[in-house]
């Protein structure tokens, strides 16, 4: 008896600036991410996403500039590569009004917000989303963020990590440990809103953080927001395994992305976790169009308004190394990286002969949608690759970045979609239900092994 294929998933990925990981698209005619800070376009793209029925949008965030590139800001500035950069999270209650099911996965950081505030933002966009809201957490890798923030540079890579643990031990206890489900009772005749005895402090001594208190927000939806990551290290992956129940990847290879899924979903498991708790979603840009021919001619148009000095600016703060002091055609080399560890091991491995890509290859493979593989085809085609990448590496599904929006995810939804449908690989509707259980249909709030449900309240004995 034959097995039904296995389904696909899609987020899109984007961020709060212009062109977002497509240095030099901005300046094509048909591309409005010129409109990011116009709500309009946020609300006019979730309902789109929404037709095409993702998972949901993945806001990215930086919270500094890319000026490793040649030691300043200065090309970063004139390409127009995520900066300017607005606050990714203003963005979801607009999304949210206009939409019923998709989802919104936030990035930000825990290196330079106290997890004390941060918590209430998480409460009151679930709330606001009727439980629809993730975070992904990052450790940052920018070093102008941390010195903006008055420290000469960031943490070691690993110790971003165990910085960030703190961090969500402090959340985990207000989001679950601090109100009772039934601690609102909005009781008109007694004049009383909440029970006092139902609301608990936290009492947080730890390493980086004392907090005392009690959470300022009463229980969302899901409590806790659904957890995303984004990090393939060694450190990274172990973060994840008791944390995350999203993450994201990149990998410019099936072989490599089968690797990156079975470590992940290994440390899942090891953690005392189901191994498929986690959905795993791979960087992908599509270009695609009716036909093969002219979705190469898109393809072919959009490679003319890459910018390769904007291309080597996002990579260069992905690295940590500055490639300005590069020849084009010298390959990357053994470096050292204080950044995205996992970005640097794509670059020097990715050749079947192990050797590294020039700066040159760098460039004009992060110019159209930066660090994941790129998808030319018609519809049919993009499919086949699609289902081929599931089956071969384990991945649940793909962050779709643009080379031009809403133009790529409009393609997609046009001429993907429908052909995933027709195979029984892609829903027809949407689940019902918070993001979590559209995720995986056990639940609003976090399953009892992961790491943050030990902080939920327990029962009072009688």
């Amino acid at each position: 008896m034959p097995t039904s294929p296995r389904r696909i998933r899609f987020n899109a990925f984007d961020m709060n600036c212009v062109g977002h990981q497509s240095p030099g698209l901005w300046r094509h005619p048909e591309d409005q991410s010129w409109r990011y800070k116009d709500l309009r376009y946020w609300a006019d793209l979730a309902k789109t996403l929404e037709k095409g029925l993702f998972d949901g949008v993945f806001i990215a965030d930086v919270l500094g500039t890319y000026d490793v590139y040649g030691g300043s800001n200065e090309a970063t500035l004139r390409q127009g590569t995520q900066t300017p950069v607005n606050d990714p999270f203003l963005l979801v209650s607009a999304m949210a009004l206009v939409t019923e099911h998709l989802g919104f996965g936030v990035t930000a950081g825990t290196a330079y917000e106290h997890p004390y505030p941060f918590a209430r933002r998480l409460s009151t966009l679930d709330h606001l989303t009727q439980g629809r809201v993730g975070w992904n957490v990052v450790t940052g890798y920018l070093p102008s963020a941390a010195r903006n923030m008055g420290h000469e540079d960031q943490l070691e890579h690993d110790a971003r990590y165990d910085h960030a643990d703190e961090y969500l031990e402090v959340l985990y206890k207000l989001l679950e440990g601090s109100w009772e489900d039934d601690a609102v009772i909005r009781d008109r005749e007694t004049g009383v809103f909440t029970d006092p005895a139902k609301v608990h402090d936290i009492n947080h001594d730890g390493t980086y953080f004392t907090v005392p208190g009690i959470h300022l927000s009463e229980p969302s939806p899901q409590r806790t927001p659904v957890i995303y990551q984004a990090g393939a290290s060694s450190r990274g992956i172990a973060f994840a395994a008791g944390n995350a129940e999203a993450v994201f990847v990149a990998a410019p290879t099936k072989e490599r992305l089968k690797d990156v899924v079975s470590r992940i979903r290994d440390a899942v498991e090891a953690e005392g976790r189901d191994r498929y708790s986690v959905r795993i979603y791979t960087l992908l840009t599509i270009i695609t169009d009716e036909t093969e021919e002219k979705a190469q001619a898109k393809h072919a148009d959009y490679q003319q308004y890459v910018s390769y000095e904007g291309a080597l600016v996002l990579v260069s703060g992905w690295l940590g190394v500055d490639l300005s002091a590069y020849d084009p055609d010298e390959p990357l080399g053994n470096v050292k990286s204080n950044a995205i560890q996992s970005a640097v091991a794509n670059f020097q491995k990715v050749n079947d002969d192990g050797s590294p890509w020039t700066v040159r290859d760098i460039a004009e493979s992060a110019g159209i949608g930066g660090l994941g593989p790129r998808l030319v085809g018609s519809g049919a085609q993009v499919a086949d690759e699609l289902q081929a990448w599931v089956e071969e590496t384990d991945v649940d599904g793909f962050n779709l970045a643009y080379a031009i929006t809403p133009g790529t995810f409009e393609d997609i939804i046009e001429f993907v979609v429908p052909e995933l449908q027709k195979r029984g690989a892609y829903p027809t509707e949407y689940a019902e239900g918070t993001l979590r259980q559209k995720l995986f249909g056990k639940g609003d709030r976090l399953p009892e092994e992961h790491r943050g449900a030990q902080y939920r309240l327990q029962p009072a004995r009688p």
